[in-house]
């Protein structure tokens, strides 16, 4: 994980079962739920327990959050807290790239902003704002087929028609 485009990782601790507060380079502190990632895995069971899961600890690196010899992304740790946080994460506006196959450059036409940023947002080197993921859920609606943008949105008969 690059430094320059991911958030380092700077401290963990755990706060109660499943629930972690990480510290990041950018200055955000932010709570995470990580109870259904580990419930999912077979091979992170053993971390459901509560005296295994508060030797939670930083990853050589900073690249992880590990438990012995578990570990968790710190990258996927920080769009988790993110979405939970009721942000828009890195991966939110990747899917929303690669569930539209789009390039950096068609996506930045999209949204009408530079290729630059689109890159930025893509790999959390610039916090997503709101008004940008809101024009995402909104081209998803309409998905003009030229640079120019229709006059009015669909109704929800005619969503419901072009998407049947």
């Amino acid at each position: 994980m690059s430094d320059y485009f991911s958030p380092k990782l700077q401290a963990v601790e755990a706060l109660a079962l499943y629930q972690l507060r990480t510290s990041w380079s950018t200055g955000e502190v932010l709570d995470v739920n990580v109870g259904p990632v580990l419930k999912k895995q077979v091979v992170l069971a053993h971390v459901l327990d509560a005296a295994m899961f508060s030797t939670v600890h930083i990853g050589e690196g900073g690249g992880s959050i590990e438990w012995v010899d578990e570990e968790l992304g710190a990258d996927n740790v920080y769009a988790w807290a993110k979405e939970q946080a009721g942000e828009v994460s890195h991966e939110m506006f990747d899917a929303w790239i690669l569930r539209n196959k789009l390039s950096l450059a068609t996506a930045a036409v999209a949204l009408g902003i530079s290729r630059r940023m689109v890159s930025y947002y893509r790999t959390a080197h610039n916090p997503i704002p709101r008004a940008i993921w809101l024009a995402c859920l909104g081209w998803e609606v309409i998905q003009p087929n030229d640079r120019a943008l229709p006059r009015s949105l669909p109704t929800a008969r005619e969503y419901a028609a072009l998407h049947a």
